[in-house]
């Protein structure tokens, strides 16, 4: 490779020290979705050359979408390699209606920690040999050990996870995690299956001139979104920007923290809040944004403050380089009545209104 480089097993080892309540079985945990992702990239690798793995299931998640083959597989295998070397009480991913609760065969649900995961983020692409992607996030539970975990050790928020990060699956397989001591990066040597240590303390720059939207969505999108996109395009100062747009937000994001850009996916879409969930894809790269020195709100507070009020909660999603998403708040704060009210939404979850 011609430098020596770190393994991700001996940086997992060499930093659990950081982590107040380490006792090894959160680096167990992040051990087992190296496996997995591992296992989830020979799959990815091999699209185009094994029939069974492309094309849509026969059914949709519980987002209403249409599942890939290559979703069910990645979800599957995730599931498999985190409920069988017994390091979480809890699992929960964004294909799944519910939690699952994972007892251990020798210690009834002794294990800390419950992780949340988006298997496959932007598997539309996947046919098309586009990047793909693996979100996770990890939080301690809040229930009594030994007990059976509940949806309240799901519905946490983001400024409680204690690690999150993202795979991205492209012309190098890397694995991007914190553990809230900044944000390191590890790319797959694909001949020895071993992720080194090649991107250590990865930050965003403070400005950026890429902005990444999926404009087809414009009519629909909020006016102080019209209106920051409008200044993007400006021909004046350092702009205009670039506009870059992949589809897949482990990709966006990846690409934005390293050469400097935000990522915007607005309310007034198909969605009235969003497209993307808040405990699957926005608390984990909120997580992540912030330890790399950018910024994640949803055009007008911080995401990592947002109270959950359902597993499968959607938001407006505004990250990336700390002056770009300022930027952003300026327009967006002339339009208040666009502001969600996070604690009526959980008013009405709870008393069942429609």
């Amino acid at each position: 490779m011609g430098k020596s480089y770190q393994t991700l097993g001996e940086f997992i080892i060499d930093n659990q020290g950081d982590f107040k309540y380490s006792t090894g079985e959160l680096s167990r945990l992040l051990s087992s979705i190296r496996l997995a992702t591992k296992i989830v990239n020979q799959q990815v690798n091999k699209n185009g050359l094994v029939e069974d793995i492309l094309g849509d299931m026969d059914e949709e998640n519980i987002q209403g979408e249409k599942q890939k083959k290559l979703d069910v597989f990645a979800n599957e295998t995730f599931i498999k390699a985190l409920t069988q070397r017994e390091v979480v009480c809890g699992i929960a991913s964004e294909e799944n209606e519910f939690f699952i609760p994972v007892e251990s065969k020798h210690n009834s649900h002794l294990s800390k920690y419950v992780v949340l995961i988006d298997p496959l983020d932007g598997s539309s692409n996947a046919d098309v040999n586009v990047t793909v992607g693996t979100i996770f996030s990890i939080y301690r539970r809040v229930t009594p050990e030994g007990t059976p975990v509940t949806l309240e050790d799901f519905l946490q928020p983001g400024n409680k996870q204690v690690a999150a990060g993202y795979v991205v699956y492209g012309l190098s397989t890397m694995l991007v995690y914190t553990t809230g001591h900044g944000v390191n990066g590890f790319t797959l040597d694909p001949a020895l299956g071993i992720f080194y240590l090649s991107h250590p303390n990865m930050t965003y720059p403070k400005d950026g001139h890429i902005y990444s939207v999926n404009e087809g969505n414009y009519v629909h999108f909020p006016q102080g979104v019209k209106d920051y996109i409008k200044y993007c395009q400006k021909s004046e100062d350092d702009r205009p920007y670039t506009s870059r747009y992949i589809g897949s937000l482990v990709s966006d994001f990846h690409r934005n923290m390293l050469k400097g850009g935000i990522y915007i996916y607005p309310s007034g879409t198909t969605s009235p809040y969003g497209k993307l969930r808040l405990l699957y894809e926005c608390n984990p790269m909120g997580f992540l944004a912030e330890q790399a020195g950018g910024m994640a709100t949803d055009g007008y507070q911080r995401i990592l403050d947002i109270d959950p009020s359902d597993l499968h909660q959607r938001v407006p999603f505004f990250c990336g380089s700390e002056n770009m998403v300022k930027k952003a708040h300026e327009f967006m704060s002339k339009y208040p009545d666009d502001q969600i009210d996070y604690d009526e939404l959980k008013r009405i979850k709870l008393s069942g209104e429609k």
